[in-house]
C-alpha cells in the first residue's frame, strides 16, 4: 500500500545434490507505466550458500523514505534480482517483479436511496497514508460534467478527514461521481462511485 514500507521475499532453491554458492545482486527503481526507469532507490548484493536440496529466503525491505519522493503518479516500482551461481561458468538467472502500489485513501459514502430533484448529501473521506504531514490539499469532485475544486486543511501523518458534498440530481439513471485528491507530496489519488437516481 502506498505510504508503507515494502517487504519482498526472494526464494532460492538448490534442486541438485551438489553444494552451491549463489551471488545475488538486487536493485529497485521507480518506473513509469512504460517501464522506463525514473530513479534507482535501492541496490544490494548478498551471497547465499545452498546445501544439497536446500532452499533459503532473502528478505528485501524498501522503506517509504527510499521511494516516496521518487514515485510518479503511476506508483510503480521495478525490483530485479540477478542470481549468479558461482563456479558454474557464469550461469545466471534474472528475476523481475513490478509492484503497483495501491491507494486506499478515498472512501465515498452514498445514501441508500437517491431521488431526482431532491437534494442529497454524500460523505467523502480522504487520508494521508504517509508518515509525514502533507500540505496544499485539494479535492476535485466531478459530477454531471461539472467540476468543483475544494481546498482542504493540511493533514497530519496518517490522518483521515472528511467533507460533506451536497447536490441535486436532475435526471434519473446512473450518475458517476469521481473524486481526485492531490497534495504537495502526491497527486491524483482517485476514487469513484456510480450513483443510481430513482424517479421522484
Amino acid at each position: 500500500v502506498f505510504g508503507k514500507d515494502i517487504t519482498l521475499l526472494l526464494i532460492l532453491s538448490n534442486l541438485s545434490s551438489d553444494h552451491k554458492t549463489v551471488k545475488v545482486d538486487m536493485s529497485a527503481s521507480t518506473i513509469l507505466y512504460t517501464r522506463r526507469a525514473v530513479a534507482e532507490i535501492l541496490k544490494a548484493t548478498t551471497s547465499v550458500d545452498l546445501g544439497s536440496k536446500q532452499g533459503k529466503h532473502i528478505r528485501l525491505k524498501i522503506p517509504y523514505s527510499y521511494y516516496g519522493k521518487y514515485l510518479t503518479t503511476d506508483k510503480r516500482i521495478q525490483v530485479t534480482a540477478l542470481c549468479e551461481v558461482m563456479n558454474m561458468h557464469g550461469l545466471k538467472l534474472l528475476v523481475e517483479k513490478t509492484i503497483i502500489l495501491e491507494d486506499t485513501n478515498i472512501i465515498i459514502k452514498v445514501p441508500r436511496r437517491i431521488v431526482m430533484n431532491k437534494a442529497v448529501t454524500l460523505e467523502i473521506s480522504y487520508a494521508n497514508p504517509l508518515p509525514e504531514p502533507v500540505n496544499r490539499c485539494v479535492l476535485l469532485v466531478t459530477l454531471m460534467n461539472q467540476q468543483v475544486k475544494i481546498h482542504l486543511a493540511r493533514l497530519a501523518p496518517k490522518e483521515r478527514s472528511k467533507i460533506y458534498f451536497e447536490f441535486t440530481p436532475r435526471r434519473t439513471g446512473p450518475l458517476q461521481l469521481q473524486v481526485d485528491f492531490s497534495c504537495d507530496k502526491f497527486s491524483h489519488v482517485k476514487g469513484f462511485v456510480t450513483i443510481a437516481v430513482a424517479p421522484a
